[in-house]
């Protein structure tokens, strides 16, 4: 059985090199997981930025839903909705009146429902049930001032006030 051995200057300068390209690699695998680190936190911001859009844009819709709802009333008794479906399928006239295209659920929150803005059994808006701090402070329509200073996004309320802002004519079958 012959064994090889490695004597003398040839030994140590192989082991110096491998203990440096070691080094080395730790050092690239280090900076790459702080690198990727970063690119997580930038894309996590991205994910809320574009959920804070979503939760705008349908806030706005069941808002305008609601008005419509609200203003397009039989028999001049104006009523709130007593559930969204209702936004879906207005039934109280002779025609069939579609307030909403579709009941949208709370981007932030896709699980659970929206948490209702209720007054006398009756829905005038929504909120959604996030605490998520939100990202976005300025650039809010006039009606929606107060959400420069919500604390999360539970805090952004989208309720309609009859009389307040324009709404969106009823789709009728």
């Amino acid at each position: 059985m012959v064994h090889l051995m490695l004597v003398g200057k040839n030994n140590l300068q192989l082991g110096y090199q491998l203990g440096f390209t070691y080094m080395g690699l730790m050092m690239i695998i280090a900076i790459s997981g702080i690198a990727m680190a970063g690119v997580g936190i930038v894309w996590q911001q991205d994910m809320q930025r574009e959920r804070e859009k979503e939760l705008l844009f349908i806030g706005e819709e069941y808002r305008k839903a609601i008005g419509s709802y609200y203003e397009n009333s039989p028999n001049g008794t104006k009523q709130f909705p007593a559930t969204l479906q209702d936004l879906l399928l207005d039934n109280r006239g002779l025609a069939t009146q579609h307030h909403i295209r579709k009941l949208y659920s709370d981007p932030f929150m896709r699980d659970k429902n929206w948490e209702l803005i209720m007054q006398d059994s009756r829905i005038f808006g929504v909120r959604s049930n996030s605490k998520l701090v939100p990202i976005k402070k300025t650039g809010f329509a006039a009606y929606y001032d107060a959400f420069s200073e919500a604390s999360s996004y539970n805090d952004w309320r989208f309720f309609y006030t009859p009389g307040s802002n324009p709404v969106a004519l009823p789709i009728t079958n």
